[in-house]
């Protein structure tokens, strides 16, 4: 059985479109979604340095174009469950059918948008913890006044909170954790901090149609397959404010009886954590279209 997954915010890189704009198609395909948008994706995806790409307004739409067009030079996938981190659900809501391109990419534009205000208000951040035991270390970010904003499984958390309670972490770690990595986004994602941004998004579902899902649609809320698009829409509004919990994900995927994983591009960051909490599921990152091959192989032989 195989999952495709999609990243979240903090996996993209100066110049990681440039490749996959020479696919026949892809640099037209980026084109009509820039200008549904009113952002020139191509720009950013190829010339933009990482102070440009990091702005969450950008940043958002980026990837989930990203995952779109790499998804579509795989040709003719049928994966048994599909799932995103964070931003990256509104990547798989597309994969599922909730989402035609064009919604996903217009809800992704606004949620970035009004993610960044919320930012604004107050200097927050995100710092991922190396090492240590998740049952230790989430009390210990309480203690701190810090949201455990992702819990991604295989020991990795990631917390989120203002740029003072993350300095606290640094000098006062918790137990067991070796390292403490401050993460390239612009706010504390997934916590109270993005309340202002749910309404805004609110709003911008409610122009939206979305269909029920055709394949399996793992929420990142708590691993459950969600079975109606207005339940997936309301999943993806609340989640800004909400932990990602990419653990639980795993867990189903494990249930489910995955025994295949494709991230699209920018991919490394979910196979690097399935390889450590799925021992035994083949995987593999689309990063540049080099890596298509390799997962065209991968789907033919993990493909329902």
């Amino acid at each position: 059985m195989l999952v495709l997954v999609a990243p979240g915010q903090g996996a993209q890189t100066p110049g990681f479109l440039t490749p996959w704009l020479d696919l026949p198609g892809a640099a037209d395909r980026l084109g009509a979604w820039s200008d549904a948008i009113g952002l020139d994706l191509a720009h950013y995806g190829t010339e933009a340095d990482a102070d440009a790409i990091r702005d969450t307004a950008v940043a958002q739409p980026l990837l989930v174009a990203a995952g779109l067009l790499s998804a579509a030079a795989l040709g003719d996938v049928v994966p048994g469950a599909v799932a995103g981190h964070s931003v990256g659900e509104i990547t798989a809501a597309a994969f599922a059918g909730v989402l035609d391109d064009t919604a996903a990419l217009t809800l992704v534009r606004k949620r970035g948008l009004a993610m960044a205000e919320a930012a604004a208000i107050t200097g927050t951040g995100m710092s991922a913890l190396l090492g240590g035991d998740p049952e230790v270390t989430i009390p210990h970010l309480e203690k701190l006044g810090l949201t455990p904003a992702n819990v991604n499984g295989a020991g990795q958390v990631v917390a989120a909170g203002t740029l003072e309670q993350l300095a606290a972490l640094d000098a006062d770690k918790p137990e067991g954790v070796r390292r403490v990595v401050a993460l390239k986004v612009a706010g504390a994602f997934h916590t109270h901090h993005m309340a202002p941004a749910v309404d805004s998004l609110a709003k911008a579902a409610e122009e939206l149609a979305p269909g029920d899902p055709k394949l399996t649609y793992v929420s990142n809320k708590d691993g459950q397959a969600v079975a109606t698009g207005a339940e997936v829409l309301s999943r993806l509004v609340g989640q800004v404010a909400n932990p990602v919990r990419w653990d639980l994900c795993m867990e189903t995927f494990r249930e489910l009886g995955v025994t295949g994983l494709v991230e699209v591009c920018p991919g490394g960051t979910l196979t690097g954590l399935a390889k450590r909490a799925l021992p035994g599921v083949a995987t593999v990152a689309l990063k540049t279209p080099d890596d298509l091959d390799a997962a065209r192989a991968l789907i033919a032989e993990h493909q329902n």
